[in-house]
């Protein structure tokens, strides 16, 4: 099978480079099909603090599911045979179900009182604004106007900073010292953590 010698990586097979590229792409897609597909709140009159508590809860709960996601992404570069590969394909994770939590918190809040923005959200108008949030684009034809919905948006950007500034880094970080720990013990060691040993 023909090989490919990759800075950072070493020599990868092509058909391992094509598989790491199919999963990065059918991770995101998954992920964009949930976005696409999740049940959206119903429109209700019920007192704002309700409103407000109930996307607080999901706030809470997508950062763990987030940060529950992030971990097991962690431990599988470190078992993988190629971790900055596998680093790939977590950030192709990752990012994305970053985006689409916050995109369908945006569209909840919007569907449960349309005065929040500015304009009503549809699913692609969410998932457009929490993209130009996290790229700190902000043409400005969405704004938010309540101050839950500003203050959900304030809490994106300040984890939009995290997610750039640590998650990344830690990722990349761990695949580039899993890889080096690996060339430091020897060929064998890649065998070992895709293949490791029977116990007892």
């Amino acid at each position: 099978m023909a090989t490919s010698s990759i800075v950072g990586i070493g020599d990868v097979e092509r058909r391992e480079l094509l598989g790491t590229g199919v999963r990065a792409a059918l991770s995101t897609g998954v992920l964009l099909a949930a976005y696409f597909l999740m049940p959206v709140n119903l429109r209700h009159r019920s007192g704002s603090i309700v409103r407000d508590v109930g996307v607080m809860a999901r706030l809470g709960v997508a950062a763990a599911i987030f940060v529950a996601v992030l971990l097991f992404e962690i431990r599988s570069i470190t078992k993988a045979r190629h971790p900055m590969l596998r680093a790939g394909v977590a950030m192709a994770v990752v990012i994305p179900l970053f985006l689409v939590f916050f995109a369908w918190i945006y569209l909840n809040m919007s569907n449960s009182d349309p005065h929040t923005f500015n304009v009503g959200m549809s699913r692609v108008t969410a998932l457009y604004f929490t993209v130009t949030v996290f790229s700190t684009v902000g043409f400005g034809d969405i704004t938010p106007h309540s101050d839950l919905a500003r203050l959900v948006t304030t809490v994106q950007m300040i984890a939009d900073l995290a997610v750039i500034a640590i998650v990344v880094r830690v990722i990349f970080g761990v695949a580039g010292r899993t890889a080096d720990e690996r060339n430091s013990a020897g060929p064998g060691a890649t065998a070992a953590a895709v293949d490791p040993p029977p116990s007892a």
